[in-house]
């Protein structure tokens, strides 16, 4: 267990570097404060998800395990939906937050729009979880739970076109074909020579997809013990180092910066609390309410400290699994309704699961293509046919491992290859 306290501090060194170079003191003030509210909601979630499965248990909102078959625990009843606790608390720290830090309008306009878009989001992941809703509902209810988010959206509507990317609109003071057609539908600022793209309403379509893709994305992405709240957990540190890296490093002390700081940081910690429960073995499931709460909280604090091209680059894994699912999803591939890895249920090593198929199908999908089996078409069964079985605890941390690489991957776009 002590490895696993070491693994869960990891991705959150680079973010306390940076506060060691923060040199407002009413930042650093702020950041305290943060810091001992989120404290206490890891203390708080740590100690309510027991009290809370118990009664979700009561209810029969519970589960099998079914990555643990063959074992004794195959038979054992999982809580499910204790997302609902990491969400309350999270709630309740983000208001401490803003009782001392939302001083004027403006600021009370950001915040309670975005807890609005939270709370709904969380409500709609518990009914979800309570009454196993339709794919089709999972996709629009996000967008209704966007809403007042994008309505209270008070900044700017503009794409700015890095150096190496404007000669695909303008080429010697003239707009290309591409900027052309782009044109017509946004406006291309020929004054600019390209830079900035002025998108408009469009913006605001943009911003609501957003927010549905990140609902939903973790929430595909998903299975196995640990993984959707530590998918999440690493996103938010990202975030976090990417705040506080701006603060320190860049001296941009902007409100978007402290309110995505604020916000952030205490979701950290309650989902750590959250994150202790579910680790392998997982002694309660995190459900729909997590993964759509984690969604909608990212995409809040992305869209109102406007850093939405950033936010999407640390989603690569999960859009990597999207785009791997589609033939899955979309039913141009018979799809499972669980595509989990298969376990063995004598070594407990897990691998790639697929569905049957005809010699002459899919062939380009088999791993042979003479082959009578399909893999499933999911990030997961992916990096099984790399690395061969793999225990579920094990696969979990090389997902999670995989997933920091990508944040790296992210940054480096994001400040050598996107200024240049």
């Amino acid at each position: 267990m002590e490895i696993d306290y070491v693994l869960a501090a990891l991705p959150l060194i680079p973010s306390l570097v940076c506060i060691l170079y923060i040199d407002n003191q009413q930042i650093f003030t702020m950041i305290v404060y943060s810091l001992l509210v989120s404290l206490v909601g890891f203390i708080m979630t740590n100690a309510l998800v027991p009290v809370f499965s118990e009664y979700t248990l009561k209810r029969g909102l519970s589960g099998k395990d079914l990555g643990k078959k063959g074992s004794p625990l195959e038979s054992v009843d999982v809580p499910e939906a204790l997302g609902i606790v990491t969400g309350i608390v999270f709630l309740v720290c983000t208001i401490l937050s803003q009782m001392l830090f939302a001083t004027n309008e403006s600021q009370l306009l950001i915040f309670n729009s975005a807890l609005f878009s939270i709370c709904f989001m969380i409500f709609l992941g518990f009914l979800d979880d309570s009454l196993d809703l339709k794919w089709r509902y999972k996709l629009i209810l996000p967008s209704v739970a966007s809403m007042p988010l994008l309505l209270s959206y008070s900044g700017h509507t503009a794409m700015f076109i890095t150096k190496s990317l404007r000669g695909l609109l303008m080429s010697n003071g003239r707009l290309t074909i591409i900027g052309y057609i782009i044109n017509l539908f946004a406006t291309v600022d020929i004054e600019a020579n390209g830079a900035i793209v002025e998108l408009g309403y469009l913006f605001l379509v943009f911003m609501g997809l957003q927010a549905v893709f990140c609902t939903n994305a973790i929430n595909i992405y998903a299975g196995i013990n640990g993984l959707e709240c530590g998918q999440a957990f690493i996103i938010a540190a990202s975030l976090l180092f990417f705040k506080l890296y701006e603060i320190s490093m860049l001296h941009n002390e902007t409100e978007n910066e402290r309110f995505a700081i604020l916000m952030v940081i205490p979701f950290i910690g309650t989902s750590l609390g959250l994150l202790r429960h579910n680790w392998y073995p997982a002694k309660v499931f995190v459900g729909d309410t997590f993964c759509y709460f984690s969604g909608m909280t990212f995409a809040v604090i992305g869209i109102h400290s406007h850093f939405s091209r950033t936010l999407l680059m640390l989603f690569i894994p999960q859009i990597i699994n999207f785009i791997y699912s589609v033939p899955q999803l979309f039913k141009l591939l018979p799809c499972p309704r669980h595509r989990l890895p298969a376990i063995d249920a004598y070594t407990r090593m897990m691998t790639y699961s697929s569905f049957p198929c005809k010699a002459h199908e899919y062939k380009l999908f088999k791993v042979r293509v003479t082959d009578e089996q399909c893999p499933n078409c999911t990030f997961i069964c992916a990096v099984l046919r790399v690395t061969g079985p793999l225990h579920e605890k094990s696969l979990c941390i090389v997902l999670l491992i995989i997933q920091c690489l990508f944040s790296v991957l992210a940054f480096y776009i994001r400040y050598y290859l996107l200024e240049n």
